[in-house]
């Protein structure tokens, strides 16, 4: 039998610019032991079973198959999170909403809305790091209120709550002190579609529509009605967007706009205050 560093060493993952990582992943998952055993113990020699559940979750990932949802968890922030083929993958990108939504606030009670939840990332982060603010979470899919919902039952959360909506459809005479959007942003005939992860994604949560901002124009027009006055509203978008998010922050009469810069160094986020 061969040990585990023969194993990894001898793993192929051709198409994946993580091919290591995903190695290390999918071994440590078959064996039922965290990543650092591989390292504590290189020479060890798993079962006929072990091998062939490694080889069976190689065969996945060649394929395509994102490991997130191979191994249905994903860490986000400081939370690991279920995560299943209805909903995004939580990316390191988004953490920067997370990140400038706690600069943005101070540790005040504070009500926060999280629209298009999917695994819960963004408002789940949001109330593990602020325990006095209330947390409301929408989605328009069920199965991933359903699974936001798991996710908030296990780490038990207490000020998050997460409701169906798409968009703001339920929230008639609700406001909130901030409200956060990782939203479809991806245009209808974006080449990207058809590579890497993203092709094991739902497109509702990619794609909106010709030029990828139906969703956002929508987000913008109608937060006004749910921000209290000087509430925030923070918006994930493409990498070539920002000018155009924050020329439809402005023209709807939201004042201190800006865009921030994600990981890679792209305006990845752009943000407003509501003071009319």
């Amino acid at each position: 039998m061969p040990s585990l560093a023969e194993l990894l060493n001898q793993a192929v993952l051709p198409d994946s610019p993580t091919a290591r990582l995903d190695a290390e992943l999918l071994l440590a998952f078959a064996l039922g032991k965290p990543r650092s055993y591989l390292r504590t113990w290189p020479e060890h020699e798993p079962s006929a079973e072990q091998l062939s559940a490694f080889a069976a979750l190689l065969e996945r990932r060649r394929a395509g198959e994102p490991v997130a949802y191979i191994l249905g968890h994903q860490g986000f922030w400081s939370l690991d999170l279920e995560v299943a083929p209805h909903t995004l993958i939580p990316r390191p990108d988004t953490e920067l909403l997370v990140e400038t939504a706690l600069q943005l606030a101070p540790a005040t009670p504070l009500r926060v809305l999280d629209l298009g939840t999917g695994t819960g990332a963004i408002a789940l982060a949001l109330a593990s790091e602020r325990g006095g603010w209330k947390v409301t979470g929408v989605d328009r899919i069920l199965d991933a209120v359903e699974l936001a919902e798991r996710n908030r039952q296990r780490l038990k959360l207490g000020n998050a709550e997460f409701r169906q909506s798409s968009w703001f459809d339920v929230l008639a005479g609700e406001r909130f002190g901030m409200i956060l959007s990782n939203p479809p942003y991806i245009a209808a005939d974006d080449r990207h579609l058809g590579e890497g992860d993203v092709r094991f994604e739902p497109m509702s949560a990619l794609v909106a529509g010709a030029d990828g901002l139906d969703d956002i124009r929508q987000i913008v027009a109608q937060a006004p009605q749910h921000l209290e006055t000087g509430g925030w509203l923070l918006l994930e978008h493409g990498y070539d967007q920002a000018e155009t998010v924050r020329a439809l922050l402005g023209a709807t009469g939201f004042s201190a706009v800006e865009s921030r810069r994600d990981l890679g160094g792209h305006q990845r986020i752009s943000l407003g205050q509501w003071t009319a």
